[in-house]
């Protein structure tokens, strides 16, 4: 059991990388997940009942919802912001009918709800 987590826990970097590319929520709340469930394993597994998969789970989803929160809090938000420099001027997608605007930082484009609109350029 123990070896099945440790070669979780070393995959989970790899995996997670290609969450990279999207949102500050998606990226923390998947990052966030694998954390929680590796340690909610570890914990359901020594404690109670012995159930790791119950562990995991709970594990995971509490860390998915802390991972997103603290992403979103560290990039300014998870939504458009006029006070944070990191994002642009709205613009309006006439295509669409919705408005965009993109982070100075990564170059992903992002809908005005903080939707991903583009990947980020490659640098």
């Amino acid at each position: 059991m123990i070896r099945k987590l440790l070669i979780a826990a070393a995959a989970s970097p790899l995996l997670l990388s290609a969450c990279a590319t999207t949102s500050p929520a998606v990226g923390g709340a998947a990052t966030g997940a694998a954390i929680g469930a590796v340690g909610g394993a570890i914990i359901g597994n020594n404690t109670g009942s012995g159930d790791a998969r119950t562990g995991a789970i709970i594990g995971a989803v509490g860390g998915a919802v802390a991972g997103a929160a603290i992403a979103c809090h560290r990039a300014g938000g998870c939504r458009h912001n006029p006070n944070n420099a990191r994002h642009s001027e709205l613009y309006y997608d006439q295509y669409s009918g919705r408005y965009w605007y993109e982070d100075y930082d990564t170059g992903a484009t992002f809908w005005q709800n903080g939707e991903p609109r583009t990947a980020p350029r490659r640098r």
